[in-house]
């Protein structure tokens, strides 16, 4: 067993880390403290003779020396800003998070020697740097435990009961085993989830996509390939309803640590969370939530999958065909490109909303061959099996366009075979699924995965 504590300064590694190992026998290990072992000077010196990345390189590498198991590990306050660093203590353990209100971070760290990070005052500096690393802590962390209140033998009594016990509510395993049963769920899944949140580890971490339907998901053979890759204590499954409220009622029961939301639920799960990132917010849909600490947090991974491969693409102007909430991430993309975008849809009222929403152009779809764009995406279900069908035909494509279709079923759509056949540079949905699942998994994590390590899991 490696338990591993991260979190800011003052939130109490040390002490808890040093009263677990007495409570368990196993030894406690600062990485702080063996860097100024191992190099002969203080944080403070390394930070001001050789500067912080001098620094981050030195923890880098006492972190990855870590023993595999059998310690009780304290990371240092940035540690986990580093998804290599993440990788690397996530790997058969389990990590718990230490959190602490600001002022009583202030209070216990006033008289520390440690150098200051910013220029900011010191109240300031807590504040700036807190908020900057809560992404970083709520994703690289297992557990997460609130020391504000908390004496270090009240936090060290909490983390033995999560060890032992887990954090799911009494017979919550049981009641998602029938949940699951009753909405159709594969018997195979359904057995591999009991196992997981009933008969094994109670230190397992929970995992789920959220949908209507939800049997054509490709992520849960995904993303359990990445958690066993990766070498995480984590499970992943599916939860099938009508309503997103009986989903968030399970996901509270179980302590469910993150979700992927599909469709009907992207915009409906907005209202039930604590906090929804700026992108997520200005496109209406959340397809990632993480909870932490009893707050909920919401992204959308979907523009970030289609951002990227058009990152390069040439021209400035793009056309959105559909009008729905896909079509909504990829404005948001193309806008992040800068590019002027044109949103066509057959319902035009629809397109001009949509446009309107982001300073953007609108037309039915007749009027594509008005225009010229160096982007095209299709943003409609247009192409998915079992429909043979494209939107565009192919004397209205050029071999100077990009065509991005978000259909990932079937791989190659007829658009994208059209697409191919004249000449253009065609992306096939399969690259968005891939990097809103790559971003995603490090929301869930901490972790980078490698996209071609993703697209090689892609079943």
């Amino acid at each position: 067993m490696r338990i591993v504590l991260c979190g800011f300064r003052g939130t109490g590694k040390t002490e808890c880390g040093r009263l677990l190992s007495q409570l368990t026998g196993l030894p406690f290990l600062d990485t702080d403290a063996i860097i100024e072992e191992r190099y002969g000077k203080t944080i403070h010196d390394i930070f001001t003779e050789d500067g912080e990345e001098t620094f981050r390189d030195y923890e880098r590498q006492v972190i990855a020396a870590l023993p595999e198991s059998g310690c009780i590990a304290g990371t240092g306050g940035g540690a986990v800003i580093d998804p290599r660093n993440v990788a690397a203590l996530r790997r058969g353990s389990t990590m718990i998070l230490l959190e602490a209100e600001p002022s009583a971070i202030e209070q216990r760290i006033r008289q520390s020697t440690r150098p200051p990070l910013t220029t900011l005052p010191f109240r300031d500096e807590i504040r700036v740097l807190l908020e900057a690393r809560r992404p970083s802590y709520t994703r690289a962390a297992d557990f997460c435990i609130d020391t504000t209140t908390r004496s270090p033998n009240e936090v060290c009594l909490a983390i033995m009961r999560i060890l032992s016990e887990g954090t799911a509510s009494p017979g919550a395993g049981e009641r998602a085993v029938r949940f699951l049963r009753e909405s159709g769920i594969p018997e195979d899944e359904v057995t591999a989830f009991e196992q997981a949140a009933v008969s094994a580890d109670p230190k397992t971490r929970l995992y789920a996509i959220a949908g209507n339907p939800a049997l054509h998901s490709r992520s849960p053979a995904l993303f359990s390939q990445l958690f066993s890759h990766f070498g995480l204590n984590c499970h992943y499954t599916r939860f099938q309803a009508h309503d997103i409220i009986p989903i968030l009622r399970l996901c509270h029961d179980l302590d469910v640590r993150g979700l992927s939301v599909t469709i009907p639920f992207k915009h409906s799960i907005m209202e039930h969370l604590s906090d929804i990132e700026p992108g997520a917010d200005a496109i209406g849909a959340v397809n990632t939530v993480v909870w932490c600490g009893g707050k909920s947090y919401g992204y959308n991974t979907d523009w970030i999958g289609i951002r990227e491969p058009l990152a390069d693409a040439p021209g400035s102007n793009a056309v959105v065909l559909g009008a729905g909430g896909a079509a909504a991430a990829a404005v948001y993309a193309l806008r992040s490109l800068s590019m002027e975008v044109t949103v066509l849809n057959r319902t035009v009222g629809a397109a001009e909303a949509l446009a309107g929403r982001f300073g953007c152009a609108s037309g039915p779809l007749e009027a594509f061959d008005r225009l010229d764009p160096g982007v095209v995406i299709n943003a409609t279900p247009v192409g998915m099996e079992p429909d043979t069908r494209s939107l565009l035909k192919k004397t209205q494509l050029k071999p100077s366009m990009t065509v991005f279709d978000l259909v990932y079923t079937p791989p190659e759509t007829p658009l994208i075979r059209l697409a191919r056949d004249v000449g253009c540079r065609a992306i096939p949905g399969t690259e968005l699924f891939v990097r809103q699942a790559a971003a995603q998994f490090t929301h869930f994590t901490g972790i980078s995965a490698p996209l071609e390590l993703v697209r090689s899991m892609v079943p």
